[in-house]
């Protein structure tokens, strides 16, 4: 079964409008970057403007972060204060959900991501998130996990407590009601 990945128009709409007020609500994220520029760009990928809708539906409250001039792409991260809402309880990837026997999640981050067209954030890009405020300050999230540690069984989490960003392992088959994943994307 394929993914229907385009918007109707109402919601193409609507979820610009959402993100614009965003963009002009937090501009201490963007500064110097002009909404109207960001929003042409979004408006001719479908695909970017469908895992921007992904990212908000499921309560990442996505926001642009920075502009890569290199690559002549706006940076977007979910921005919600605390993990997303809709993408908690997950082990990290598909082979720690298949290696549960039991109390299995209903799904695990590494799928979610890709059927959501983003990229989990890293450790650098949550360092970054948390300079633009506190995040995570009573959940956490996965960030994506160097393979060296992931062959081993372990996987990475994120979370902001006592000012200070913390860096955390646990077994990648490991799920809690408190733990999601923030996830970005270029456009």
């Amino acid at each position: 079964m394929s993914i229907k990945r385009k918007l109707s128009p109402k919601q193409a709409e609507e979820l610009l409008t959402i993100l614009k007020e965003r963009f002009e609500a937090n501009m201490n994220r963007h500064e110097n970057l002009k909404w109207s520029e960001i929003q042409k760009k979004i408006e001719t990928n479908s695909e970017k403007l469908w895992s921007l809708f992904e990212m908000e539906r499921t309560g990442g409250e996505p926001d642009v972060i920075r502009y890569d001039d290199k690559r002549n792409q706006y940076i977007f991260y979910d921005c919600s204060k605390e993990t997303p809402k809709d993408r908690r309880s997950l082990c990290y990837d598909r082979k720690a959900l298949d290696s549960r026997k039991e109390n299995k999640p209903k799904n695990n981050v590494l799928d979610l991501v890709s059927a959501m067209g983003i990229e989990l954030l890293t450790e650098e890009q949550y360092r970054e998130l948390q300079s633009f405020g506190n995040f995570d300050t009573k959940t956490s999230s996965w960030i994506l996990t160097p393979t060296h540690i992931r062959d081993l069984g372990g996987a990475l989490f994120a979370d902001f407590r006592y000012d200070q960003v913390f860096i955390y392992h646990n077994g990648a088959e490991s799920y809690y009601a408190a733990r999601g994943f923030r996830g970005s994307l270029r456009i």
